[in-house]
C-alpha cells in the first residue's frame, strides 16, 4: 500500500514539476486556457455522473436521478446554493420513501 502511495505521490510531483516547467509562451495560448478552465468543470461533471448513475459497477436510474433534476433546474432559475442543496436532498428522499 505505501508502494502505491509513494508512487502517486511522485507522479503528482512530476506532473506538476512538468506545468511549471512549460514556457509561459505556450500557457499563454488561448486554446490551452480555454482547455485549463474547462478540465475541473468536465471532472466534476464525471464525478457527479458515477455518484449519481452508478451501483455497484452498473448503471441505475433511481431517486438520486430526481434529485439531481431539482438540483440542476434550480440552478437554471438561479436559486441560492442552501436551497438547491436542500431540496435536491429532499426529493430523493421523497422518492425514496415511496
Amino acid at each position: 500500500m505505501w508502494t502505491a502511495i509513494l508512487v502517486a505521490a511522485l507522479g503528482c510531483y512530476a506532473l506538476k514539476l512538468a506545468g511549471l516547467s512549460l514556457p509561459p509562451r505556450v500557457l499563454a495560448h488561448p486554446v490551452v486556457a480555454r482547455v485549463a478552465d474547462l478540465i475541473p468543470v468536465a471532472l466534476l461533471a464525471a464525478l457527479v455522473a458515477v455518484q449519481v448513475w452508478s451501483e455497484g459497477g452498473t448503471l441505475t436510474m433511481d431517486a438520486r436521478t430526481a434529485g439531481l433534476g431539482f438540483a440542476v433546474v434550480a440552478l437554471l432559475l438561479r436559486a441560492p446554493f442552501l436551497v438547491v442543496v436542500v431540496g435536491a436532498a429532499l426529493t430523493a428522499a421523497l422518492l425514496r420513501l415511496l
